[in-house]
């Protein structure tokens, strides 16, 4: 997509999100309510698949106008950014994996809309170690019965289509497989929606597998293959949520902005006094910052350039800089910056979890410091 097309794509996203989106979001925020009519205009604006072929009903994108859009819906919500992003890798992972039946099958549904993809990795005790996940996918006549407990299913209970890791072999990343589920099967079942800190209105739940049967046809790729799509997942995502934590830095501070130039104390302006500006200054250069590392890292994704060190770099750095932003913001403006009856605060709370996602931002600093040692050695 050319520039100008880009242009236009993301105004027209910026009028869907002022008039759909954004008169809504106190009230949801409050009640925790997603509203499905809301995916759906994301689905007839052509968002629900835009990095997914075009023959499974997608639009051929690349990264670079993924993140760019979400980027923008993050600027008015991030819980609905966030189901488009998820929503997305998962596309790309059945994209990259699956066979041509698979592809046929899933990829459609989710490219237009129809449905939501969700991705199930962590477990209570396996988070930041996921190679350590103890969900079993026991082979049996025709498939494999699944056991165990996914912990933050983001899209749980709402999304059709969910890509699960289970153990089916040794211990350690090599005994782990994929597996496509849906969300009528049997023995699928779904814990209580989280209450948490932010994305109030994305459900986040817990998927419970009893004795659940999946055919050999929903296997993704090979046994034992699983660790490695969790990872080109997380090359993924890792990017996504990076162009997420811009897009929520700049509502921050746009809003910060506009208030501090029409607050008045001591009869002028706090926009007026230096230690604010200096604030302000300080957060849109980290902005512009964290956006040009995102935008690199999507422009190598699409080149077909997995490069770990620079994703990372471009999480840490964008969501780090999310919250920074976001806190500044309410300091700002001051009192009323801390109560609900101004957005700064659900910004705040949105972009806490931007940092533990994906890979929390200290496991970025992991992958950063293996990769220069690999270079330097």
């Amino acid at each position: 997509m050319d520039s100008q097309q880009r242009k236009e794509l993301l105004e027209q996203v910026d009028r869907f999100c002022q008039n759909e989106v954004l008169p809504h979001m106190e009230e949801d925020d409050e009640k925790g309510y997603f509203r499905p009519e809301i995916f759906q205009g994301f689905a007839q604006l052509g968002l629900t698949g835009l990095t997914t072929e075009e023959a499974y009903e997608g639009a051929a994108l690349g990264y670079q106008d993924l993140c760019a859009v979400l980027e923008k819906i993050a600027h008015y919500s991030v819980p609905y950014a966030i189901t488009l992003s998820v929503s997305s890798m998962v596309q790309g992972l059945i994209q990259q994996f699956a066979n041509e039946q698979q592809k046929q099958k899933y990829l459609p549904p989710l490219a237009s809309g129809q449905a939501i993809g969700a991705f199930s990795l962590s477990e209570s005790h396996s988070g930041s170690d996921a190679a350590s996940l103890k969900t079993t996918a026991k082979k049996v006549e025709g498939g494999y019965e699944l056991n165990g407990t996914k912990m933050w299913v983001t899209s749980g209970g709402i999304a059709e289509t969910y890509i699960v890791m289970a153990r089916t072999g040794e211990a350690g990343p090599k005994g782990i497989s994929a597996f496509i589920v849906e969300k009528d099967t049997a023995g699928l079942s779904f814990g209580k929606a989280e209450k948490k800190m932010g994305w109030t209105l994305s459900p986040t739940r817990e998927l419970i597998f009893e004795r659940c049967f999946i055919p050999e046809e929903q296997r993704l790729a090979q046994e034992g293959e699983g660790f490695k799509m969790a990872m080109a997942a997380l090359d993924r995502g890792r990017i996504t949520i990076g162009a997420i934590g811009v897009g929520v830095a700049q509502a921050a501070l746009d809003y910060a902005i506009a208030y501090s130039l029409r607050r008045e104390q001591f009869q002028k302006a706090i926009f007026e006094f230096q230690g604010l500006q200096f604030m302000m200054a300080d957060d849109a250069t980290e902005i512009e910052c964290s956006r040009l590392l995102v935008q690199r890292a999507a422009k190598d994704f699409d080149e077909k350039h997995i490069n770990q060190k620079l994703a990372a770099m471009a999480k840490m750095k964008a969501t780090d800089t999310a919250m920074n932003v976001c806190t500044n913001a309410v300091q700002i403006l001051g009192g009323v910056g801390y109560t609900k009856e101004y957005p700064v605060e659900r910004f705040m709370r949105d972009a806490k979890v931007l940092q533990i996602v994906e890979g929390t931002n200290q496991i970025q600093k992991v992958i950063i410091a293996r990769e220069l040692q690999r270079h330097y050695q």
